[in-house]
């Protein structure tokens, strides 16, 4: 028997090992993909986005990859371009939002009157649908760039405070917290130097998970019209003008940009995933 089990235990590491290998392989092909991304947005001009009637509704084709829409720009550098800015607006609002979970989160050690309410709001939250409260929200800050991401990110913080609320729990009762009590340490001294190093990990494996859903959310409104301006090159935006068209045959208006941003958001939600596998084996292995 303990033969078999001395057997089976490096058979068991290794497997552990080439699981983080590979995901930590992922992981750099992810931000790879993020990089380029980044980097097009940039570095690809506005030739492309000049109106040309002359070659409006061209299908795809070698000089246009993704086609052309009604005023003759290049769809493959729109997208490009949709997807650039979809970055940053989920990026700054899974910011604010990951902030204002750790920020919620860190309530219980104040009170629990504090933490009561905290737990009060992440349930009403949690019970009104996402894209209801996104809409309210972005409607009343009148739109725009400033409406979507502050209304994403009022929208997206509950699930992650509700997972740090429950590690600063477990962590609360630990032997050295009670120590550093006894010594008269400071809540404040005590989260800054015994509770944060321990949530960084969970925190930004959580901010990477919300980042997928800060994009699909935000492309979600555009495309309803309660989100970025139709001046801006966004993938809600092309998505809402590309229906007018479908029916007449133009399908890569559509097509092609709602699969790239399917693609990015299943990337960025790979990486998260990757990434947990990597910092919490035990929680990667359950998904």
């Amino acid at each position: 028997m303990t033969e078999a089990i001395s057997k089976y235990w490096p058979l068991k590491r290794s497997g552990k090992r080439n699981r983080r290998k590979r995901a930590l392989v992922f992981s750099g092909i992810a931000v790879a993909l993020f990089l380029l991304l980044i980097a097009s947005g940039f570095l690809i001009g506005q030739e492309g986005l000049r109106v040309n009637f002359d070659g409006a509704f061209s299908a795809p084709s070698l000089a246009h990859p993704f086609g052309t829409d009604w005023l003759g720009r290049d769809m493959f550098i729109r997208t490009v371009k949709g997807l650039a800015l979809s970055f940053w607006v989920g990026l700054l609002a899974a910011f604010i939002s990951a902030v204002i979970a750790l920020l919620l989160s860190l309530l219980l050690l104040v009170n629990k009157t504090l933490d009561s309410l905290v737990t009060g709001l992440i349930d009403l939250f949690l019970a009104v649908p996402h894209i209801v409260s996104l809409i309210l929200i972005s409607f009343m800050l009148g739109g725009g760039l400033y409406g979507v991401v502050i209304a994403v990110a009022l929208t997206h913080w509950p699930r992650l405070a509700r997972l740090l609320r429950a590690e600063i729990m477990q962590i609360k009762n630990t032997e050295y917290i009670a120590v550093s009590r006894n010594l008269g340490k400071s809540w404040f001294w005590i989260a800054k130097h015994h509770i944060l190093p321990h949530l960084i990990p969970q925190l930004a494996i959580g901010f990477i998970l919300m980042f997928p859903h800060a994009i699909l959310h935000e492309a979600s409104i555009t495309f309803l019209g309660f989100g970025l301006s139709s001046e801006q090159p966004a993938i809600g935006i092309i998505l809402s003008e590309a229906m007018g068209y479908l029916s007449s045959g133009m399908w890569w208006l559509a097509v092609f940009p709602g699969l790239m941003l399917l693609l990015m958001v299943a990337v960025f939600d790979n990486l998260g995933r990757n990434l947990r596998k990597v910092f919490d084996p035990l929680k990667g292995q359950k998904q």
